[in-house]
């Protein structure tokens, strides 16, 4: 693998909560990436597949609500506003309806969506995502606020050798450290995700079969985070599922780049 050329823009939305952060690339059927929970989670995920998809799709990857450099929401959570944050992007981006990739946290925020708002999307990729299980992650649990060499050995290990500068790719979430409100508004997110309510009340299987949208689930056989079952749970109860395994861990789309990036691409324009 290479490096990655960088074709995406860093831009910023002003939306009701304040700012939220997104990269932007290419042209065509708009398509929404997702990523998962954790400190150093955002629009860096997705260094690996913009280039690849703005090939032939329009590619917006967002900051989750309460991720990124931009403003926090810094009250009560709830998965609520996680997925309407993403709705009122797409309102204000003028987009009626998207492809959606979801990874991990992301694949549990679009089948939500999918569920609530059947007529935004078009067609959905969930990768690995949660949602299934009513057990709590007890790094979510035991969130604190990570050190900087901490943030940076992730990144090393994020990323394949040699496809991006993982100083660069760590500075956002190291930058975030200092930033006011921010490490209180995240530990309130995942406060929520792993209440004992939360789970159960925001679980997605029996939301599954009502979701319309034709959905391509990918999964790593060696998942530590979301193990295998529950992709063969989403596939079983989403109409017309088809689920394809890599041989990877929960990391799908740097682990395995190349191969997530053409499944993806192929089920978007097919």
């Amino acid at each position: 693998m290479t490096t990655v050329a960088k074709v995406w823009t860093e831009k910023y939305l002003e939306m009701s909560h304040g700012k939220t952060r997104y990269w932007e690339a290419g042209s065509g059927y708009p398509t929404i990436l997702l990523h998962g929970a954790g400190w150093n989670s955002g629009c860096e995920n997705w260094a690996l597949a913009m280039g690849p998809l703005s090939e032939k799709l329009h590619v917006y990857a967002i900051d989750c609500l309460n991720w990124g450099l931009g403003d926090v929401f810094n009250q009560e959570m709830s998965f609520a506003y996680l997925v309407d944050h993403v709705r009122e992007f797409m309102d204000l981006q003028g987009i009626d309806k998207a492809n959606f990739v979801g990874h991990s946290m992301g694949g549990w925020i679009v089948t939500l969506l999918a569920y609530e708002s059947p007529d935004r999307v078009n067609k959905l990729v969930n990768v690995a995502g949660g949602g299934t299980l009513t057990r709590p992650l007890q790094n979510m649990v035991e969130f604190k606020v990570p050190a900087p060499e901490a943030i940076r050995e992730q990144m090393q290990r994020r990323y394949p050798e040699g496809t991006v500068d993982p100083e660069e790719m760590a500075a956002t979430f190291i930058k975030k450290i200092d930033l006011p409100e921010h490490g209180e508004a995240f530990a309130k997110v995942m406060k929520h995700m792993t209440d004992p309510m939360t789970r159960p009340r925001y679980n997605t299987v029996r939301r599954m079969k009502y979701i319309k949208a034709p959905t391509l689930v990918i999964w790593g056989r060696d998942d530590q985070t979301n193990a295998l079952e529950m992709g063969e749970t989403t596939a079983a109860n989403i109409p017309g599922a088809k689920l394809v395994v890599l041989e990877c861990g929960h990391g799908v789309p740097t682990e395995m780049a190349d191969e997530f990036n053409k499944l993806v691409l192929d089920f978007c324009t097919s």
